[in-house]
């Protein structure tokens, strides 16, 4: 009997330690449990309301998943609809397809940085910015857009090179679509008169005016902006005609009326002085125009 005793022992304390251990694990439960308890009663009601907040926002993942997904295909249906329903833009992307980009290269020339106010140098950035949106919607755009650090003239052989300048004597009839016309960035509202006439007479280089004052009169004295200029050659090389080139740009806010025949009318209304200032104030607007954009900057940089 004895030795049965000794060996039923064992199992029986493995057995009560097994209880204990349940017990154990039971009151520690209850203890964290209470805790946790204690610590909710202690929370404030901003705390528990992030809480509730948090314990949402993760119980809502799944949905916020499925909603996202709704969302991207209501967003591709929609797109999908309006480009079969929008015959504007399927035009648009075949006449995008049929464009012939030309070999004539035109030049944007930025080295006047330091004759501009901020204000000026930013108005630059804008008209070069049109210019780039402009190629890109042309039917005979030229290729390709590059920036370069370096003088135009250490880019290419000078018997290549245009300078488009107001002052120049020579009149521009045709383009020539092997060389390289070089376009003044600057605005200086008229400050720095002749400045690109001067710098192609020092570099070497040939130069020119459009023949604006051969086909257009205009009611107040206006100078042409880069993009203007820009816009102006590149409807040339689509019409292969001056006139409707001038007149598919000039806005009607300048007053530009056909002119035939010679420059016979007042100075002060004849662009025969200003039609290439689109080299020297190439970049300017007229000084009324000036000031408005001038004062709606101070105005922006303050605010």
């Amino acid at each position: 009997m004895a030795s049965n005793v000794a060996v039923d022992q064992p199992n029986t304390v493995e057995f009560i330690n097994e209880k204990e251990s349940e017990k154990c694990d039971t009151g520690h439960a209850e203890v964290q449990e209470s805790e946790t308890c204690k610590r909710q009663d202690h929370m404030s009601k901003r705390q528990m309301k992030k809480l509730l907040k948090q314990k949402q926002w993760e119980d809502q993942r799944d949905l916020r998943k499925q909603k996202r997904k709704e969302k991207r295909l209501k967003r591709k249906q929609e797109r999908q609809a309006k480009l079969e329903q929008n015959l504007d833009e399927n035009i648009k992307k075949r006449i995008r397809r049929e464009i012939n980009p030309s070999s004539l290269c035109l030049v944007i020339d930025c080295s006047f940085d330091n004759l501009m106010a901020l204000r000026d140098v930013k108005k630059l950035n804008k008209q070069i910015r049109r210019c780039y949106a402009e190629n890109r919607r042309a039917l005979h755009p030229v290729q390709d857009i590059h920036i370069k650090s370096e003088h135009f003239k250490d880019l290419m052989k000078p018997q290549d090179i245009v300078y488009l300048t107001s002052d120049s004597p020579e009149v521009l009839n045709e383009l020539d679509e092997t060389k390289a016309y070089v376009i003044g960035g600057l605005v200086d509202h008229n400050h720095y008169k002749g400045i690109t006439y001067k710098q192609a007479l020092e570099l070497g280089i040939s130069h020119a005016q459009l023949p604006l004052s051969n086909f257009v009169k205009m009611n107040s004295r206006k100078v042409l902006a880069v993009n203007h200029v820009f816009e102006i050659v590149l409807a040339f090389l689509e019409k292969k005609d001056w006139k409707e080139a001038f007149f598919s740009v000039l806005p009607q806010r300048k007053g530009a009326v056909p002119l035939n025949g010679s420059c016979d009318g007042p100075a002060d209304t004849l662009p025969c002085e200003e039609d290439g200032e689109e080299s020297d104030s190439d970049t300017s607007l007229d000084e009324t125009e000036a000031q408005r954009e001038s004062k709606q900057d101070d105005e922006n940089e303050t605010s």
